[in-house]
C-alpha cells in the first residue's frame, strides 16, 4: 500500500497529436528558444528556461496565467516516435498552484454582520 495520493485528474489535461515530421525535428520546435517563441511564446512562461529536461524524449515549462489570480502550470511536451516514422507529440498540462491546494481559513468565511460595499 501506498501513502501516496493519486494526481486529481481535474486538474491535469493531456493531448496527443500525430504529427507526420521524425522525432529530431519535433525535437527542435519544442526545445529550441527561437522555434518555441512561434508557438508557445515567452511571455506566458513563469520561466523561460526549462523546469526539467530529457534531451531527445522530454521538456516541462512552468507557465503563469495572463490574468488574475495569475495561477501556475506545469506544461510537459513529451517525444513518441510512431510507427510509421512520424511522431506522436504528447503535451501533459498540469494545474500546479500550491495556492489551490490550501484550505481557505474559516476566519475567512462568511462573517455575520460583516459585508463588502459593491
Amino acid at each position: 500500500m501506498s501513502d501516496q495520493k493519486a494526481p486529481d485528474a481535474t486538474k491535469i489535461l493531456v493531448q496527443d497529436y500525430d504529427i507526420g515530421e521524425p522525432p529530431d525535428k519535433v525535437w527542435r520546435a519544442i526545445s529550441n528558444p527561437d522555434l518555441r517563441e512561434r508557438w508557445l511564446p515567452a511571455n506566458i512562461l513563469a520561466d523561460p528556461h526549462p523546469a526539467s529536461l530529457t534531451p531527445g524524449r522530454e521538456i516541462r515549462y512552468r507557465l503563469r496565467d495572463d490574468d488574475p489570480p495569475f495561477l501556475e502550470s506545469l506544461v510537459t511536451l513529451r517525444i513518441l516516435p510512431h510507427a510509421d516514422g512520424g511522431t506522436v507529440l504528447r503535451i501533459i498540462h498540469e494545474l500546479t498552484d500550491i495556492r489551490l491546494s490550501r484550505p481557505i481559513p474559516a476566519a475567512n468565511m462568511n462573517r455575520p454582520g460583516r459585508m463588502l460595499a459593491a
